[in-house]
């Protein structure tokens, strides 16, 4: 099983001494997460299921008693800025920590700057959550120099407002929600509209197991945002505030069969939550896992954000020997794929789709396929 790496934080914390001569006066993790189920329903105020990861980013980091920052990630470099500044004129990664503390920043209270080293081992791009880690860390850091009152549900929020305004992707609160909340041992049900949150336990008899294709998108540059705007559309045509007020038969009186499809997939996904949930209580990973395979289905033709590596690793997976149901995870196009598989044969489940999967022609892999069985891990912490 992956766990978390022991020695991620003692990295972040040399890489801080090398760089800046001190040891940091905190260290600060977050996981990274996979959405067992729910799938484009958050934008949508519906419900999701997701599970934090053993895969962190970690942060080293010591006040800097002013507004600047400086900042070096192990992975992609330095940069540095000031709070004072406008985060849009901070490019690339950096972009997600300026915007975090901009949205903290209170010209009134104590200097939040601070000097920071980044380590992380969650996937980047593998829709795993690697943004909504970085920008919950950050925050949490921003949260202990300024001495702020903010709530692990304020940082999400802050983390959702930095995406939406700052990076340009019309995306929901899940991600950094699960960064934020998750816990040991159980997948987190959120309530997208009303924020409520409550544990529910996986049965004992199941592992979750993502499987990465090694392929490679950008929201933005995706038609992500493009799926937003068909909901937006949809709710407008039934004059609702938003998906999670309709039914099925409600639909029938769109007359854009793009938009009907769309919402059929949000309204149906946010059923399937739900299905999933009673049939965990109930230890059924059977259906759990048949409605995976249901989900997996409705985003490749009714949402159509799969694409050719995600749909061939899902049939691999369901044939799989100890496979109850897999689908793809994220926001899609590209990326992984996550499985609910029988504790007792999940490793002949990882070989039969290591040695099975190739990634298609049609869309080459970036980067190496890998298969991680996983167990659910808490939300964002000061180690």
């Amino acid at each position: 099983m992956s766990s978390f790496d022991p020695y991620l934080a003692n990295k972040a914390t040399a890489g801080f001494n090398t760089v800046f001569g001190q040891s940091p006066e905190l260290v600060v993790r977050c996981p990274g997460r996979v959405n067992l189920i729910g799938e484009h329903t958050d934008y949508n105020n519906g419900f999701v299921l997701p599970i934090g990861l053993p895969f962190e980013t970690v942060i080293a980091a010591s006040p800097s008693l002013t507004n600047e920052m400086s900042i070096v990630s192990e992975s992609f470099g330095s940069t540095t800025f000031s709070l004072d500044n406008d985060p849009m004129t901070t490019p690339d990664w950096g972009k997600f920590i300026h915007g975090v503390g901009s949205f903290m920043f209170n010209p009134e209270s104590v200097h939040m700057g601070w000097n920071g080293y980044i380590c992380s081992n969650i996937p980047s791009g593998a829709n795993l959550s690697s943004s909504a880690a970085l920008e919950v860390a950050s925050g949490f850091v921003f949260k202990l120099v300024g001495a702020q009152e903010t709530s692990l549900q304020e940082l999400a929020l802050i983390g959702k407002r930095v995406e939406n305004e700052l990076i340009g992707v019309s995306s929901g609160i899940m991600d950094q929600m699960a960064c934020a909340l998750s816990q040991d041992g159980s997948a987190l049900f959120l309530d997208c509209l009303s924020l409520e949150t409550s544990a529910v336990v996986i049965p004992s008899n199941a592992v979750t197991v993502i499987m990465d294709t090694g392929t490679r998108r950008e929201l933005k540059s995706s038609s992500y945002n493009e799926r937003a705007r068909n909901c937006e559309q949809a709710v407008a045509s039934l004059g609702v505030s938003s998906l999670r007020e309709v039914s099925i038969s409600d639909l029938d009186i769109l007359r854009d069969p793009l938009a009907k499809r769309r919402a059929h997939h949000v309204v149906s996904e946010n059923a399937r939550v739900l299905n999933v949930v009673e049939s965990f209580g109930e230890n059924d990973c059977v259906t759990a896992g048949s409605i995976f395979n249901q989900s997996h289905l409705s985003l490749k033709e009714d949402y159509e954000v799969t694409g050719p590596a995600l749909d061939r690793i899902v049939e691999i997976a369901v044939d799989a020997p100890g496979c109850f149901g897999a689908r793809m995870t994220g926001g899609g196009f590209a990326g992984s794929a996550v499985a609910l598989v029988s504790r007792d044969i999940v490793r002949d489940f990882c070989a039969f789709v290591e040695q099975n999967f190739v990634c298609p022609e049609s869309q080459p892999a970036v980067t190496s396929t890998r298969i991680y069985p996983v167990e659910a891990c808490a939300g964002v912490s000061i180690l």
